[in-house]
């Protein structure tokens, strides 16, 4: 039987098979499904750092399409001067006044946004040319911010430095470790004598307590044990005799009531005491006058 296929045709078909086959397997790793239609359009930017060829295309986070390629216009003197290739799937339809920003994301590089103007009423045609722009990044943003104001507080943080350097190496601090240091030791043996307290004498004292509580305890059943009513009754009998003395003696009627009370009574004793001060007196400056001896 002849054969259909030489073995050289046979060569030039399996490597023709291969090469399609690893055409479409790159495409189709890239997210590039050439079987799929699709709308070509334009975008015009004025920088795409990080951008690259399959970098996918999303609206509101749903992707729509892919990076197809890339070109810097040399010859081209306005702002958007690098013209960035997208297909979109057939169902997108862009409307007029619709943009595209660049984004940066933390792990999967740049991508393309798509910002469709929902409220136009016509459409852009397939392969029109959609402005494209590019928000600042982060990092641009700190750098133009942050570096004029760096650069102004860096006299300011030398003078800092040197500040706190002649506070480190001032003796004061120093001196002010030590008696931080001296402190600490004394508190450290001020906590062993607290602690030699609370085991030694802090039971001695509990002890103490206890009993005085036991004997307090003892004292409180002795005077359950007594016949307080009635002892309040002879205390009660004892004043009522001691307001009736009190009453006697404010009384004239009783001769100790009249010799507290009558002033008339008080005066005539003070005289009389008075008289026989004097007669007395007079007796033992004139004895002669009252007493006389006759022998014959």
């Amino acid at each position: 039987m002849k054969k259909i296929f030489n073995k050289e045709v046979t060569i030039a078909l399996v490597t023709i098979a291969s090469l399609f086959i690893l055409y479409f397997g790159l495409n189709y790793m890239k997210g590039i499904n050439l079987f799929k239609p699709a709308n070509h359009y334009y975008v015009a930017m004025p920088n795409v750092s990080e951008l690259q060829k399959s970098s996918p295309v999303f609206i509101d986070g749903f992707k729509v399409g892919l990076v197809n390629s890339i070109q810097y216009k040399f010859d081209d003197s306005s702002r958007n001067h690098i013209l960035v290739l997208i297909s979109l799937d057939e169902e997108v339809k862009l409307k007029t006044g619709s943009y595209v920003e660049l984004k940066s994301g933390l792990t999967s590089g740049a991508y393309l946004n798509l910002m469709v103007n929902r409220e136009a009423a016509t459409y852009c045609q397939v392969g029109d040319t959609i402005e494209g722009i590019t928000p600042v990044g982060l990092m641009d943003k700190l750098s133009a911010e942050l570096l004029p104001q760096i650069e102004h507080l860096l006299p300011r943080l030398d003078s800092i430095l040197s500040g706190i350097q002649s506070l480190v190496t001032h003796p004061a601090l120093t001196q002010s470790l030590e008696h931080i240091e001296a402190t600490t030791s004394n508190l450290q043996r001020s906590s062993g004598q607290l602690n030699q307290l609370l085991s030694k004498d802090v039971p001695v004292i509990v002890s103490n307590l206890n009993k005085v509580s036991s004997d307090f305890t003892v004292v409180s059943e002795h005077l359950k044990g007594l016949d307080l009513q009635a002892t309040f009754a002879k205390v009660d009998n004892v004043m009522q005799n001691i307001d009736q003395m009190s009453r006697q003696l404010n009384n004239k009627d009783n001769s100790l009531g009249l010799l507290l009370n009558d002033r008339a009574l008080y005066n005539h004793l003070d005289s009389t005491a008075r008289n026989a001060s004097e007669l007395l007196r007079d007796i033992k400056e004139h004895p002669k006058n009252y007493v006389r001896f006759s022998l014959f």
